[in-house]
């Protein structure tokens, strides 16, 4: 509080000897003052701001139109990058790393044709399902023939399944 009454007695003290010409002086040079700080903070930099917008405008918009026309493309190929179903040695090579990676203690896995026949002894079924569901969405296959056998412990089978290329239906 006191430095505020120290400056106002100062401005005070210091307006009370001016002249009346030298108060309009300053009173003026303190407007331009303020117009000049207020230009050069605040309306400058916005012209200088929309001036770049302005000029990289055009370029934004070809990029805008060009990765338009990439998501487009890409839309468009989605289908193709689906790819093939894996067949043979490769649909065998596919399934027995997979059964392997999901944990299935020694799986037989043959060759049947185009299709691979996937036989376990004594697996967990909840564990069986979930593998297949997505064994059937990542390689693409769909099962053609399944024998399963409960097994003496809760939750467990023996399997056979015959997992063959699926079969793209019109309309689907």
């Amino acid at each position: 509080m006191k430095t505020t009454t120290a400056i106002t007695d100062a401005w005070s003290g210091f307006w009370a000897v001016r002249t009346a010409r030298e108060k309009m002086i300053i009173t003026w040079g303190g407007a331009v003052l303020g117009v000049v700080i207020a230009y050069s903070l605040l309306w400058a930099p916005a012209q200088q701001g929309r001036a770049e917008l302005r000029e990289q405008l055009p370029t934004m918009q070809r990029e805008l139109a060009q990765m338009t026309a990439e998501a487009d493309e890409a839309r468009a190929l989605a289908p193709a990058a689906q790819g093939v179903a894996p067949t043979g040695n490769a649909l065998k090579d596919a399934v027995a790393a997979s059964l392997a990676q999901a944990g299935f203690g020694d799986p037989q896995v043959q060759i049947a044709g185009e299709a691979v026949r996937v036989s376990l002894k004594n697996a967990s079924f909840a564990a069986w399902t979930t593998w297949l569901d997505a064994t059937r969405k990542q390689f693409k296959v769909q099962v053609s023939e399944l024998h399963a056998t409960a097994a003496k412990a809760d939750g467990q089978v023996d399997v056979t399944a015959t997992l063959q290329p699926a079969v793209v239906r019109p309309g689907r």
